[in-house]
């Protein structure tokens, strides 16, 4: 989460004085798990034949919304307003379709991943519909009305490429479809390749070198397909999350966008990320000087992850320790954001405003 500022920009009706915290990359839809087939670790436990499964559900238990067996949700609309959040934006991710097992590693996308997700987008709005003090935006006007008649908000976003299909016309009506349905961006690799886009080593427990190694990837960024649903997003307004692309896709992506937005109007996120310096400037998940560079001139947004696979300094938290960055934002860095009116069902960040002082300190 982060304590953000949203700023009056030309042609909107959002007050310059509203400031919240804004969860940018949250899983609360894991927990509307249907009661008839368990929670996510029950079900993630039924593929314990084999080592490097056993040690994926072991990971994917604690960073999918649930911490471990017997333990409660982590993301709920009562810590939501507990914790005195304002907006949520909610991971749309079904984890069993991109470990698809009845395909081959590295397999193109299945068309039929979009119905699941879609069923899961229906859940989350289902289980607000009741609650008069929260809402779902799909456009910029309803999170101005929401806000303005103090209800808690949350907001669709997607994470993975490979629930939009793996065709030319799977992807373009899969993108037209969540478009309607107010997602407002979609994070195109995660954490297994999938013929879209190649994604950096993000599983805490393999080195970055050992990941290659046993899940390999071709020496490219965006696939065709890849390159297709880019294009799409593009073109329905549903903005682009680099979260997770390896250093090929994540240049790929930005030359892509250059090409079809040469004035660099439309934004670029990184919603949970970090930064590449000192010892960890080795690690592909976190950005390099220059993508934060390209990232701020087209008036993006990085959320920044704090974790230990991401950052170095040790800090103490609830008990447990941890490490973080040592670099703290300073009035120099101010980081800002602007929620507008998109000319589609989504919501387009038209203005995430980002002062720089530079590249990362080493």
């Amino acid at each position: 989460m982060a304590r953000l500022r949203a700023c009056p920009c030309s042609g909107t009706s959002v007050s310059p004085r509203i400031a919240m915290l804004i969860d940018l990359h949250a899983h609360y839809p894991m927990h509307l798990v249907p009661q008839n087939e368990g929670t996510a670790h029950r079900a993630l436990l039924r593929w314990r034949d084999a080592l490097w499964r056993a040690r994926l559900v072991n990971f994917l238990s604690r960073i999918f919304n649930y911490e471990g067996p017997g333990r409660g949700a982590g993301v709920t609309i009562e810590l939501m307003k507990e914790g005195d959040v304002g907006v949520l934006l909610s991971v749309l991710h079904n984890p069993f379709d991109e470990m698809d097992l009845s395909k081959r590693y590295g397999a193109p996308p299945d068309g039929t991943y979009l119905a699941s997700l879609l069923g899961q987008l229906q859940l989350v709005e289902d289980s607000v519909a009741s609650d008069s003090g929260v809402a779902i935006a799909r456009s910029g006007d309803e999170l101005v009305a929401a806000l303005a008649a103090n209800r808690k908000v949350l907001i669709h976003c997607v994470e993975g490429g490979y629930h939009l299909g793996g065709t030319e016309e799977e992807i373009r009506n899969a993108v037209g479809q969540l478009a309607e349905r107010g997602v407002a961006y979609i994070t195109l690799a995660h954490l297994f390749w999938r013929d879209m886009v190649t994604n950096a080593p993000a599983l805490p427990f393999l080195p970055d070198p050992l990941y290659r190694l046993i899940f390999p990837q071709p020496l490219k960024g965006l696939s065709e397909l890849g390159r297709i649903a880019a294009d799409a997003m593009l073109e329905h307004r549903i903005l682009i999350d680099i979260t997770h692309m390896s250093s090929r896709a994540t240049a790929a992506t930005l030359d892509l966008m250059d090409r079809r937005d040469a004035g660099k109007e439309v934004p670029v996120l990184a919603t949970h990320g970090a930064c590449r310096f000192r010892r960890l400037r080795r690690r592909e998940y976190n950005l390099s000087d220059d993508t934060i560079r390209r990232i701020a001139q087209r008036r993006g947004l990085i959320g920044i992850i704090l974790c230990p696979t991401t950052s170095s300094v040790v800090a103490r938290c609830g008990g447990r320790r941890r490490r973080t960055s040592r670099r703290q934002s300073t009035p120099s860095a101010p980081t800002s954001i602007t929620f507008t009116r998109s000319q589609s069902h989504s919501i387009t960040w038209a203005s995430a405003q980002i002062s720089m002082d530079g590249s990362s300190q080493r």
